[in-house]
Parts: structure tokens; C-alpha cells; sequence
């Protein structure tokens, strides 16, 4: 069955020099230009013309001569865990694992521990796992262990508190505490990476609903043992915040956009990397993804990946996805099927492709979609 037609729009967007927007018409093509194309690549350019100091450009690239289509497939639309976000997550022993996470602000979050091999099939592995700060907490596979720490708990509940916990586990049932105090203050929404063999951990927030600029952190931290843990930095020179995320490429960390939700929000869109976690360069003030918070971001492809999320004033949830090979050029994927606008989902890297899972799609999600590029395709 030919599926229905759509429109897509080509918009121009530019600024004045004296700050004033300009209104440029849309173009529109059908949406059988698309599914004809293996992607469509939209290249943000900046174009100088008489009395108008910036114009957005969005450029649509078609890779024809990849002769092969590239779109996001739903794996599931029910997987076996309850629709939730917030979640830890993390690729171990080649399946995809979902810790926790949030179901609403009026109950303690959930503690259960699920993988699965292919992303449809998920086996409940731990029903109740040790840890109680599952909501916003950072997870990673390190030295052949799952590790999760820090996180929410209680949501806006009295007896709420953040963690500086550290937990890991072989299997997924049998979870070792290996520290009841790190270090660092407990926090949630830091961001956690390995790197250069060790552990980092970039920033967060002291407190979700209750907190205030003084709550955030920029201070950067490492451990080869999850125990032990070295501050690089108590100030680096990205400002303090939360709901980021970093990843590492280039035999470098890059940290980019988060900021702030209550009681004042402010979001970035500013990306930075370092050597060592304690020296670092600001790649680009304003990448061209719109500034936001609580979206997800993976490695793949010798790409840095950033993958939906939410902004407000209004609030709203992103579906966008973009790369970039150095933090400072971005490009945006589109493609003919995509997944719902949504916030603090999974993203994975598994079985040579992206998985995103769950998030609040308004309403909660249990979806599973994935995708899988040509390794030639971005070249």
C-alpha cells in the first residue's frame, strides 16, 4: 500500500541588523522526495546579504548515490517494562539494559533491572535492586561491571533526597555497593563516561525540584574503581548544570547543552571538549540544535550523536537528531520515519546500530526504535 503523501516545508530564517525577523515563504515537496532518498541531510549555512546580517539556510542534501534507505524502525510499541523516563541505561555483554527510572513526582522510583538481546524481547532480570535512587541516575559498563550512582529518589515526596552511591553488578541481580559516600556531593543528571580508562563524571544538580543555582555543579571527577574517586576540577569553565551530556571521540570529552529546570530554567546549546577533564575548549557557543535539556546522545559511526529532548518558555519535546564529527559542525538527519517528540529517553549503541527506548512522548513511552547507518554513508 502507497503510504499517504505529506508535505515538508523549507523555511528561511534570518535576522535583521537591527534584530528585526525577516519572513522569507516556504518551499514545500512532497513526501515521496524523501522516501526516494536514503536521508536527508539539513546543513545549517550562513548566507551575508544586503541588510541582513544572518540567514539561516536549511540546505536538503540527498545521498542518492547511497542508493539505500536510512530510517528509524520501531522495534516495539509495548515493550515488557512499564512505560517510564528518567531511566539508567547501558549496553553490557550485548544486550541493552534499562535501570529504573521515573513514573511520575508523587512516588519512590522504580528499582527494576531489565535487558534484552534484540530490543523487542525484554526479560525482567531483578525485580527490586538494592539501589533506591534510580530517577536521573548515571550508569555505565566499565571494566566488565554495570555501574549506577548517584540519582533522584521520592520524586516530590518528603523524605526526597539525591545519592552519591556507587553500585555494580556482573548479572544484573547480585549488586555490590562500593561506596555509600564517593566523594563528589550527591547529585543527579551529571553526565558519566569512560575515558582514557578511567570513570568521569561531569556536573549535575544537588537537587531537582527543591534546588537553586547554588545546586549545580561544574566540578569534574574520576575513578578507575568506582571507590576512589580524584577531582580534576572543582570549576570548570563551562557553567554549572545538569541534564547534559558528554561523550568521547577524538581522544577527547565534549560536553554539551543542559542547564537548569526549576525554579529558574535556562537551557544551552554550547558544546566543549578537554584532553584531561581539566583543561577545555569551547567548540561552539550556539550549536544549530535548539538549546534544551534532558535529551540523550551516543557515539556512532566516529560521530558524536544528539537525540531529542525538551526546552521550555514553551515547553516543548524535541525529535531531532543531529551529528558532528568535531562539536563545533552539526548536520541534522531526517528521515522518512522517525519516533514522537520525546525527553529523558535511552539511547544505545548495539549491534551496529542506534536504539532509542522509552521517554516521556507525552505520555510515557515503551517504545524501542532503531537504526543503522552504512558505514560509508557519512563519508
Amino acid at each position: 500500500m502507497t503510504p499517504p503523501q505529506k508535505n515538508y516545508s523549507l523555511s528561511l530564517q534570518s535576522t535583521n541588523e537591527d534584530k528585526t525577523d525577516l519572513n522569507y515563504p516556504s518551499l514545500s515537496f512532497p513526501s515521496s522526495a524523501v522516501r526516494n532518498c536514503p536521508g536527508i541531510l539539513a546543513y545549517p549555512v550562513l548566507v551575508s546579504m544586503k541588510n541582513i546580517a544572518l540567514l539561516s539556510v536549511l540546505l536538503l542534501v540527498a545521498g542518492v548515490s547511497h542508493g539505500q534507505e536510512v530510517t528509524w524502525t520501531k522495534v516495539t510499541d509495548n515493550a515488557r517494562w512499564q512505560p517510564r523516563d528518567s531511566q539508567g541505561e547501558l549496553v553490557f555483554r550485548d544486550k541493552l539494559w534499562i535501570l529504573g527510572g521515573w513514573f511520575n513526582s508523587f512516588e519512590a522510583p522504580p528499582r527494576d533491572v531489565w535487558s534484552s538481546s534484540n530490543g523487542k524481547d525484554w526479560m525482567l532480570v531483578e525485580k527490586s535492586a538494592p539501589w533506591l535512587h534510580s530517577d536521573l541516575p548515571m550508569s555505565i559498563a566499565f571494566q566488565d561491571r554495570m555501574w549506577i550512582m548517584g540519582g533522584w529518589h521520592n520524586g516530590r515526596l518528603p523524605g526526597h533526597s539525591a545519592s552519591n552511591q556507587v553500585w555494580s553488578s556482573i548479572d544484573g541481580i547480585h549488586w555490590e555497593q562500593t561506596t555509600a559516600a564517593a566523594t563528589w556531593s550527591p547529585r543527579l543528571a551529571a553526565s558519566l563516561v569512560e575515558f582514557k580508562g578511567k570513570m568521569f563524571l561531569l556536573g549535575g544538580t544537588e537537587s531537582y525540584y527543591f534546588g537553586d543555582a547554588a545546586s549545580l555543579k561544574n566540578d569534574v571527577w574520576y575513578s578507575n574503581d568506582g571507590k576512589d574517586w580524584i577531582l580534576a576540577t572543582a570549576n570548570a569553565p563551562w557553567s554549572p548544570r545538569a541534564y547534559h551530556q558528554s561523550v568521547v571521540l577524538n581522544g577527547k570529552i565534549y560536553l554539551f547543552g543542559g542547564g537548569n529546570y526549576v525554579p529558574e530554567y535556562h537551557a544551552m546549546n554550547d558544546v566543549w571538549s578537554s584532553e584531561d577533564g581539566v583543561q577545555w575548549t569551547q567548540e561552539t557557543v550556539s550549536a544549530p540544535w535548539h538549546p534544551r535539556l534532558w535529551f540523550s546522545s551516543v557515539v556512532y559511526r566516529d560521530h558524536m550523536w544528539l537525540l531529542g529532548g525538551w526546552s521550555n518558555n514553551p515547553s516543548k519535546n524535541w525529535g531531532d537528531v543531529w551529528f558532528s564529527r568535531n562539536g563545533k559542525d552539526w548536520k541534522q538527519l531526517i528521515t522518512p520515519e522517525t519516533w514522537k517528540e520525546r525527553h529523558e529517553h535511552s539511547a544505545f549503541v548495539m549491534q551496529d546500530k542506534i536504539w532509542v527506548a522509552g521517554g516521556h512522548a507525552q505520555p510515557l513511552s515503551n517504545e524501542v526504535w532503531s537504526i543503522e547507518i552504512p558505514a560509508d554513508w557519512l563519508k
